[in-house]
């Protein structure tokens, strides 16, 4: 596997682009198409939250019965939740409008929202903004950049990443753009995520990929702890790279596996770092865990800290955070049998053992926590299982950037 530029539009047949349409913001990019020139098999997974925007519930239809999808349009500035049987109706609405421009049925059409929660779509705007996007769609890298931008919200970057891969002699290529900054939280997050690939790759394999991989990227990851109501992430398969068909148990599955997974903890890793208000990337690696699944859960709940993340921010290395992040969490553990380090900048300190801190120096402590990328490490050294989770520290912007969002 080799890492490659681009994103949508680097895996043959893909077409994107991102256009003005005014939904919300002004002068700049707020709606996207992601297309593609044969059908796909589609796969994805959605927010646990119980209320669930009207695209989602489109979307969680069609990813579940519909025979194919072979585009998605996408609007930012207003999220197209909590409006109710309208909602839905501008649901449709958008995809019967893209569907006659691109002369697919609207079934075939999958559908992204993000941003302000309550107000109904602009119509009129959404289907002129379909018009453009059509128009402006291409298969060139700019193309691609121009989607990944018009997805953004509260974003600083936009995100966007490719690789390719050899499988059955054919040259595989998957891409992908994703936005996220707040209402982020395991479990799907105020996140959109759009994976394409060229591969020649079976719904059903598909989807137990998805579900898997889903567990250790995206749902590992925690801005604020707030699950939105309109996470997304879908991977769509157009097959046009001509490999034979990828199948579960051989090694060209396990090739695409570990390319998928490069891609999606890229872009979940992405997501956390660009969190609002944030400065730092925060890394948990849990090691020594006795399952899988506590590895998960411990980790999880020290990057969703805020008291953690605030200490992060502060410089403050006060490891009564951590400790106290780690024994909430559900997960049994004997806090007199473990250790905690920081890490960062080429440097490392262990701050916590066997139920007491240590002697660290605080100097040191200081300009760990200074880095732009902070690992903080559990040993819990009780088996041989581990996990990661990537969050952000907790700054008063965080506050500033929310306390006017809708306003």
């Amino acid at each position: 596997m080799k890492v490659i530029q681009g994103g949508v539009t680097a895996p043959i047949g893909f077409e994107a682009a991102g256009v003005e349409a005014g939904i919300k913001y002004q002068n700049r990019k707020d709606m996207a198409i992601i297309w593609s020139q044969v059908p796909c098999v589609t796969a994805g997974t959605f927010t646990s939250n119980v209320v669930k925007a009207a695209p989602v519930k489109w979307d969680m239809q069609l990813v579940a019965d519909s025979p194919f999808v072979q585009a998605v349009i996408v609007n930012t500035g207003i999220a197209n939740a909590g409006t109710g049987a309208e909602g839905m109706r501008c649901v449709k609405e958008t995809a019967e409008a893209a569907g006659k421009a691109l002369n697919l049925p609207p079934k075939a059409v999958l559908i992204g929202s993000t941003g302000v929660i309550g107000p109904l779509l602009p119509m009129d705007r959404i289907k002129a903004g379909i018009s453009k996007l059509v128009e402006a769609k291409a298969h060139t890298p700019e193309a691609g950049t121009n989607a990944a931008k018009a997805i953004m919200t509260t974003d600083t970057v936009h995100k966007e990443c490719a690789v390719q891969l050899s499988i059955g002699g054919k040259a595989v290529t998957i891409g992908a753009i994703s936005k996220g900054s707040g209402m982020i939280h395991p479990n799907m997050c105020t996140m959109l995520s759009y994976v394409v690939t060229d591969a020649c790759i079976g719904k059903e394999a598909l989807t137990a990929l998805v579900k898997a991989d889903v567990k250790d990227t995206y749902n590992m990851i925690s801005v604020d702890g707030d699950t939105s109501t309109n996470d997304t992430f879908l991977v769509l398969a157009n097959g046009m790279a001509g490999n034979p068909e990828i199948k579960p148990g051989t090694q060209e599955y396990e090739d695409f596996a570990k390319a998928l997974r490069y891609v999606n903890e890229t872009q979940a890793k992405r997501l956390a770092g660009d969190g609002e208000g944030a400065t730092a990337l925060v890394e948990c690696i849990v090691t020594g865990a006795d399952t899988k699944e506590n590895a998960r859960i411990l980790a999880r709940s020290v990057i969703s800290s805020s008291l953690t993340k605030a200490a992060v921010f502060g410089k403050d290395a006060n490891w009564g955070r951590i400790l106290c992040a780690l024994g909430y969490s559900g997960a049994l553990f004997d806090p007199e049998k473990m250790e905690i380090c920081y890490e960062g900048g080429g440097q490392k300190i262990l701050i916590y053992q066997d139920g007491l801190g240590t002697d660290f120096d605080e100097d040191i402590a200081t300009q760990i926590l200074s880095q732009p990328e902070v690992r903080i490490l559990a040993d819990m050294k009780m088996g041989t299982e581990t996990a990661t989770a990537w969050g952000c520290d907790l700054t008063y912007d965080y506050v500033k950037i929310n306390g006017d969002y809708r306003t």
